[in-house]
């Protein structure tokens, strides 16, 4: 966890300079996370609490949620965790409401729940299949945003969301079609909540990211052999993202230093959009 310093510096003229007493990007703050259990959210939930929250854990996947909480206590944060299904609206406020419970307020909150397809053309999707998709990645952040805001509003007044879309919702997709289209209609829902809730205080982004080393993207690779490997010849940076680079950014988007950013879906790609 980032500590606090205070020291006198020499500028120009040997005058004093006192430097200005700093903290983690989200001290104090209560942070709430969906999909914390790998991937993108649990690096988001270990730098939450590195960087000074108290976090509240959601997942569907018990043993994963335990095992990045006690990591996170072992590490000296503050962590819990709640069992949490993005497709059942009561399961969705309960989880919310927990953090409420736990550490009296919501300051804070991280949607990150997702779930991929079958990469193919669109008319090789089932209906299924393309109705689970919009459920998870479309009608989840809606459910979550819509509790989240109703549970800062009656705590801590005023506080941050931030939506884990894709730099696949910005462009055509035509492996991921309904992925892309789901993500990219949760970007509208972003700015509609930012341009809503904004005159309360409650910002609202997403982040964009590129290929990412998750497990999602190893299954894509799994299914389509190469996959990561195109990937990368499509990115500047010629690599994939670590989670916890993905992470950072939703970390910036919701601390105190982007006070004057809402309504934006800020890429997090490697430059692959460039």
């Amino acid at each position: 966890m980032s500590g606090t310093t205070g020291h006198r510096l020499v500028g120009m003229n040997n005058s004093p300079i006192t430097s200005l007493t700093t903290s983690g990007l989200l001290t104090d703050k209560v942070a709430f996370i969906i999909g914390a259990g790998r991937g993108i959210g649990a690096a988001a939930a270990r730098l939450f609490a590195r960087e000074g929250a108290r976090v509240l854990l959601a997942a569907r996947t018990q043993d994963q949620l335990k095992a990045v909480t006690e990591e996170i206590r072992e590490a000296g944060g503050t962590a819990d965790y709640v069992v949490c299904d993005l497709t059942d609206p009561a399961s969705v406020r309960a989880a919310v409401n927990r953090s409420v419970e736990l550490y009296g307020r919501l300051d804070v909150a991280f949607n990150n729940g997702a779930t991929g397809q079958l990469p193919g053309p669109m008319d090789q999707l089932s209906e299924a299949d393309f109705d689970h998709v919009c459920a998870v990645n479309l009608k989840g952040p809606w459910l979550a945003m819509t509790a989240e805001i109703a549970a800062i509003r009656g705590t801590a007044k005023h506080g941050a969301i931030v939506n884990s879309s894709s730099v696949g919702s910005l462009m055509g997709n035509p492996q991921l079609p309904a992925y892309g289209a789901a993500k990219r209609a949760a970007n509208s829902l972003t700015a509609s909540a930012a341009a809503t809730y904004g005159p309360e205080g409650i910002r609202v982004n997403a982040i964009a990211p590129g290929p990412t080393l998750t497990e999602m993207l190893h299954e894509w690779d799994e299914k389509s052999p190469g996959t990561i490997e195109q990937l990368n010849a499509q990115t500047p940076l010629g690599r994939p993202a670590d989670p916890e680079e993905i992470a950072q950014a939703a970390a910036w988007l919701l601390s105190d230093r982007s006070s004057y950013v809402t309504g934006t879906v800020l890429r997090v790609d490697g430059g692959m959009g460039a």
